[in-house]
């Protein structure tokens, strides 16, 4: 039987407008569309793993207003595990998000009951933790909660991932509990207050100076140029990224650590699950429904996927088998129809490994 993953984390609805660019700092343009999607880092990140296969449970809170209700509903829909999910008193979380029209995007989260997720309320959680086989965090929830959920995973031999979003300063006694970090280079500057620069040789070093602060596994999340792996003692690895023209950026983050998760849970190697990662990262910024996508992952290897046969191919010399079970391991196949995620955004499909 497989251990689940927990989540651990904020559960929000996300408020979104869409238009043309991101306002500069006060300015007002107008917009070309509204939304309202579920969402939160833990949300996001339990219904990726969820959607791709994989038994998880989401530990959060959601308020007791007109939101609660509909947030808890939408994680139980999407394949999610709720039973310890709490309607504390008060509003739900939010997040305010606007979005340009090349994906980019800038978001102001408000905790709401998120921020009464207390110690006290993780330890009624204590018999799902104990045999969680993963524990997800971020840091949407109060710190303070994540200090005892990282203890209670280094007490119980539990690998931990943190996703430090959004950027804090975090201490050393915190890092050293952490198995993976997973920072954007926005967090990594803030966590080692410095620039790390451009380039390998900068993210090489920046790396490094996350695993002098005694995290045991560092992966920086670099966007467009893909994700560095570094470990102790081992050489690091530089994962490149597929290319995409995105819709819309939002969650793509948490998509990707879902997958990650689940690479590494289902016996993956740490590069196969980072590149099985990227792959659910690059499409969750598009729609239902969309255009043939060119992904690229390395010279001489293109990846296409067509919505509308519902697959994913590589297009080497040889043909790829296409029965589920029998697959390449360096090629995912979508193996169900488009996957429409919590929040309405991941876009992601469903990917089966061998």
């Amino acid at each position: 039987m497989l251990k689940p993953l927990v989540v651990v984390g904020s559960i929000n609805l996300d408020l979104v407008a869409a238009a043309d660019r991101i306002p500069q700092v006060g300015e007002t343009i107008i917009g070309n569309s509204f939304n309202t999607f579920y969402g939160g880092k833990g949300a996001n990140q339990a219904v990726a793993a969820a959607k791709l296969g994989y038994p998880v449970s989401m530990v959060g809170n959601v308020g007791n207003d007109a939101f609660g209700t509909q947030l808890r509903n939408g994680l139980e829909d999407a394949g999610v595990d709720t039973t310890y999910v709490n309607m504390v008193q008060g509003a739900s979380g939010i997040a305010l998000i606007t979005t340009g029209r090349r994906g980019e995007n800038n978001i102001v989260v408000v905790p709401g009951a998120n921020g009464l997720l207390t110690p006290e309320l993780l330890e009624k959680a204590t018999p799902l933790f104990e045999r969680a086989g993963f524990i997800l965090a971020q840091l949407e929830i109060p710190l303070e909660t994540v200090d005892y959920l990282a203890q209670f995973a280094e007490r119980h031999d539990i690998p931990l991932m943190l996703d430090p979003a959004p950027a804090y300063e975090l201490s050393g006694a915190l890092l050293r509990r952490v198995s993976w970090i997973t920072p954007n280079e926005t967090e990594t500057q803030e966590l080692l207050k410095t620039d790390i620069g451009n380039g390998d040789q900068g993210y090489d070093a920046a790396a490094e100076r996350l695993l002098a602060c005694g995290v045991k596994n560092v992966l920086l999340k670099l966007g467009s140029r893909g994700c560095v792996i570094a470990q102790r003692n081992l050489k690091k690895e530089h994962v490149p990224a597929f290319t995409v023209n995105a819709v819309d950026t939002t969650a793509a983050g948490d998509a990707f650590n879902g997958g990650f998760a689940v690479g590494l849970m289902r016996g993956l190697t740490v590069a196969r699950s980072a590149v099985f990662a990227s792959a659910v990262a690059a499409i969750s910024p598009f729609p239902s429904r969309g255009p043939e996508l060119n992904l690229r992952c390395q010279p001489g290897t293109k990846w296409s996927v067509s919505w509308s046969s519902v697959q994913l191919q590589r297009h080497t010399s040889r043909p790829i088998q296409s029965r589920p079970d029998d697959v390449d391991p360096a090629c995912f196949r979508i193996c169900g129809l488009l996957m429409h995620t919590l929040n309405g955004r991941f876009g992601a499909n469903v990917f089966r490994v061998r």
